[in-house]
């Protein structure tokens, strides 16, 4: 009889320690995109990029402030299975994220993409059992719950909603609703090749960044570039992989080429760092980590300032 009324207790602490391993995951890969240096355009440990109102302080703010919000996702999933419901109080969790964030940015959109990709992959996983958690399932469970339509969305017109009228690019919306394809097609198989051939983690990240840059519609490009800046991002991105990628130094010779013309002409590949925020989140989750690096270091001296370069 003890036992009986014990096992309730114990299970749901095992739940508690499930969601908040998920929700720290969560936070460990925006960080951890966050810190990936030197990357094109984007906020690094180097300085802010093509923004003029980001920091890399900033977005490490950003993304601790978003923890209790993963892990309420991550606890309203569990034991559940994906539904119209289900996707609106995401929603409403996601919503309330982002106004968490603002607050914490000053008004800087630094992790909407993110919110949005990151809690539909923490509900996912919460809704599977460990052992059936591989990315393949995670990302088929995220986008049933995101073909779901969520009635009480507000009736406002964001960045991505101008950009999907002009270009017909579906953002992280449309990338959630494909499954993902981004993560298992390109970030997470150039993440873990590079790793099989001993590459130091900092250059398979960014290698595997890279390769998501060189396809996905970025709207963050498109919204400020159009498809000019598109292109432009795109056919670096391939450049560098071409030269050998961020580990050689005809690769990190192009990437900071790169980076020097993407912050001239203002812009930065905003949802491709989401995605590969994601891709971290979902290669941690597979192989049952408690933890993803944050910051890694190629300890080179290629990786320098865009000034320098």
């Amino acid at each position: 009889m003890q036992f009986s009324v014990l096992e309730p207790r114990f299970e749901r602490a095992v739940e508690d320690r499930d969601a908040n391993r998920l929700a720290v995951l969560a936070v460990d890969a925006l960080r951890a995109e966050a810190e990936l240096t030197p990357k094109p355009g984007l906020v690094d440990r180097r300085g802010p990029g093509a923004h003029a109102d980001m920091s890399l302080d900033l977005m490490l703010r950003s993304a601790s402030t978003l923890r209790p919000f993963f892990r309420e996702m991550a606890e309203i999933s569990q034991g559940r299975k994906p539904s119209q419901q289900l996707r609106e109080e995401l929603a409403q969790i996601g919503r309330r994220a982002e106004r968490a964030m603002l607050v914490s940015t000053g008004g800087v959109n630094t992790h909407k993409g993110g919110i949005w990709l990151l809690g539909l992959l923490t509900a996912s996983a919460s809704l599977l059992r460990a052992q059936t958690r591989s990315s393949a399932h995670v990302a088929e469970t995220a986008r049933i719950i995101a073909r779901f339509e969520d009635r009480r969305s507000l009736a406002i017109l964001t960045h991505g909603d101008l950009v999907r009228r002009r270009y017909g690019a579906t953002g992280a919306r449309g990338e959630a609703q494909k499954g993902f394809p981004h993560i298992l097609s390109a970030g997470l198989p150039r993440l873990r090749s590079q790793r099989a051939a001993e590459a130091i983690e900092e250059h398979a990240r960014l290698d595997a960044l890279l390769l998501i840059m060189t396809t996905l519609e970025d709207t963050c490009l498109l919204y400020r570039g159009g498809k000019n800046g598109l292109l432009a991002a795109q056919r670096g991105a391939a450049a560098v992989l071409e030269a050998g990628g961020s580990a050689t130094s005809g690769g990190m010779k192009k990437l900071l080429a790169l980076d020097t013309r993407l912050v001239r002409l203002r812009l930065s590949p905003g949802g491709s760092a989401d995605l590969m925020a994601a891709t971290l989140f979902v290669d941690a989750i597979e192989q049952g980590a408690s933890r993803i690096q944050t910051r890694t270091s190629a300890s080179s001296p290629r990786i320098s300032s865009v000034n320098e370069a």
